[in-house]
């Protein structure tokens, strides 16, 4: 549940960090770093350990340490309370110490490094694929994008297009799933064909075969059109 948890460095490079800065402070000290693979590690089995250091925040974490060394048939440990930095400048949705959460909080929606060239991708046209759940923004990108310079090709709209009268897939659309599909006015009735082949993987790939292809091919009419625009 950690905010842009893959900003989170691997756990070898965070531990050669946190020797270094304790040899700093004190390089006489011995110091043991050791991966938790659960929340109480070695503080519940080691019997050399005499103080655990805690923050106001994880005190309650020390009291559950000393508990499980009770149940064990170890001393408790003295709990040694530190106080944290607080972060003068935090939001209102970040933390109030300073805190490498807060850190990734600021981080969202920047550039986390430059771009690069990168020979193997071609100059033109440069081809992004946008795709997503109802809701999930893909609107507001196209827009920014076309704002941007780019051209728009609408697949939803190049879906239906495909099967209106005298498109390329209608001949085939209404022979696959019946004359019970079409309109009055010769439109293929979407809610009718919905229910034909929505829940029956056998006729939704049926459609999807007739659909599919001619969408791609004029998706790349498209395309070669706005190559042609520059």
């Amino acid at each position: 549940d950690k905010v842009l948890a893959e900003l989170i460095e691997p756990y070898e490079v965070r531990a050669a960090k946190l020797r270094e800065f304790l040899e700093d402070v004190k390089p006489s000290l011995r110091y043991d770093i050791v991966p938790l693979a659960d929340p109480y590690g070695p503080s519940i089995t080691d019997p050399d350990l005499q103080c655990l250091v805690v923050s106001e925040e994880t005190r309650r974490g020390g009291e559950a340490v000393n508990k499980k060394r009770l149940e064990n048939g170890l001393p408790e440990l003295a709990l040694y309370e530190i106080l944290l930095m607080k972060d003068p400048d935090h939001s209102q949705n970040e933390e109030e110490k300073i805190s490498s959460s807060s850190l990734r909080q600021r981080l969202l929606g920047t550039l986390l490094r430059p771009p690069r060239q990168d020979p193997t991708l071609p100059s033109c046209p440069y081809v992004i694929g946008l795709t997503g759940g109802t809701g999930s923004g893909k609107t507001s990108i196209a827009k920014l994008l076309g704002q941007l310079g780019a051209f728009l090709i609408d697949a939803d709209k190049l879906g239906h297009a495909v099967y209106v009268p005298g498109g390329p897939a209608y001949e085939r659309v209404v022979a696959a799933f019946g004359a019970e599909i079409v309109n009055e006015d010769g439109t293929i009735n979407r809610k009718v064909l919905g229910a034909k082949v929505f829940g029956n993987q056998e006729r939704l790939k049926s459609l999807t075969d007739i659909v599919w292809p001619e969408m791609a091919r004029m998706v790349k009419e498209q395309i070669r059109e706005a190559d042609a625009q520059g």
